[in-house]
């Protein structure tokens, strides 16, 4: 990798260059007043040999004009092949095993999960207040990765009281997932209620789906319609009605919205793409790399400017 020439920060993902943000960035450092800041994208195949992870981390942590980056899709495996290389982990990233910011403060390289964070700041966009009170639905996360425990963790905050799912469910088509998914939870599953199914076919979601009650909640976290063809779950499903369904993603052929959007208007769903998670996801990191509080006014002007670049 060649050094940074001007102020870098940097996307680490698998397809990086279809983003929006390639596009949205430099608009957004126009508004904030990142002079001569520039993004580039790293692409990394899915589960990568160690190695890879730490040039990657390696390089940004010593090149001086690399200020950070926002990681996706290898979350839990920067964290456990990198964490050594780190001078902070805040207390998200330690909970949950994972990394999804990387930046730099006064000499420090500091690992981040801001996930809990961003997905709880999306879930409020379209989750009704007292949802879960009023209704006492379950939710299903779909896959076992970093956006789940982050939704999970977000799920099991004392603050919630008993605004609560009153279930919660985990599915992966991987058994080792899952068992590392029991480790990271067990302090908080009891509040959740939390259950664990391993599902190799997408028939199994598709089971999992049928058996919940009216006002759940079913979120695509698989990656599979972004990273991968697919979705989790097959034409066939069968949604519990007045429920939410949430498509993390917000670009790919997002598959498993489209099974959603079948069943909307006779179901009497609400299904909600990841722009919002896109959204505050990518704020949450440029604020922290560069350290520019994003809210109010400021937050609003920068999704205007997201929404009237792409959509």
């Amino acid at each position: 990798m060649n050094s940074a020439k001007q102020p870098t920060i940097y996307f680490i993902g698998v397809t990086t260059q279809k983003s929006s943000i390639m596009t949205v960035f430099p608009k957004w450092a126009e508004e904030i007043g990142l002079k001569d800041t520039v993004i580039k994208g790293i692409d990394i195949p899915l589960h990568a040999p160690e190695p890879h992870y730490r040039e990657v981390v390696s390089f940004i942590k010593n090149d001086p004009l690399s200020l950070g980056a926002l990681v996706t899709s290898h979350k839990i495996n920067v964290y456990n092949s990198c964490k050594d290389m780190f001078d902070y982990i805040d207390p998200y990233a330690k909970e949950l095993n994972e990394v999804s910011c990387l930046s730099k403060n006064e000499g420090n390289f500091c690992a981040h999960a801001k996930d809990p964070i961003s997905s709880g700041l999306a879930l409020e966009h379209f989750v009704p207040e007292n949802f879960w009170k009023d209704h006492g639905g379950q939710v299903l996360l779909l896959g076992a990765g970093g956006s789940s425990l982050a939704m999970a963790h977000y799920f099991a905050q004392d603050k919630w009281g008993d605004n609560v799912p009153a279930k919660v469910h985990i599915a992966n088509r991987s058994e080792p997932r899952l068992e590392s998914a029991k480790e990271h939870l067990v302090r908080i599953a009891d509040r959740l209620n939390l259950t664990l199914h391993h599902g190799p076919k997408p028939e199994d979601n598709d089971a999992l789906v049928a058996a919940l009650p009216p006002y759940s909640l079913i979120v695509n976290a698989t990656g599979l319609g972004k990273d991968a063809p697919g979705s989790p779950t097959t034409d066939a499903v069968c949604y519990p009605e007045h429920s939410l369904v949430w498509e993390i993603n917000y670009r790919g052929e997002l598959l498993f919205m489209h099974q959603a959007t079948e069943q909307e208007r006779e179901k009497q769903l609400h299904v909600e793409d990841g722009w919002q998670y896109f959204i505050h996801g990518w704020t949450q990191v440029v604020s922290e790399v560069f350290h520019v509080p994003i809210e109010g006014k400021l937050l609003t002007k920068l999704s205007d400017i997201a929404g009237t670049s792409m959509r």
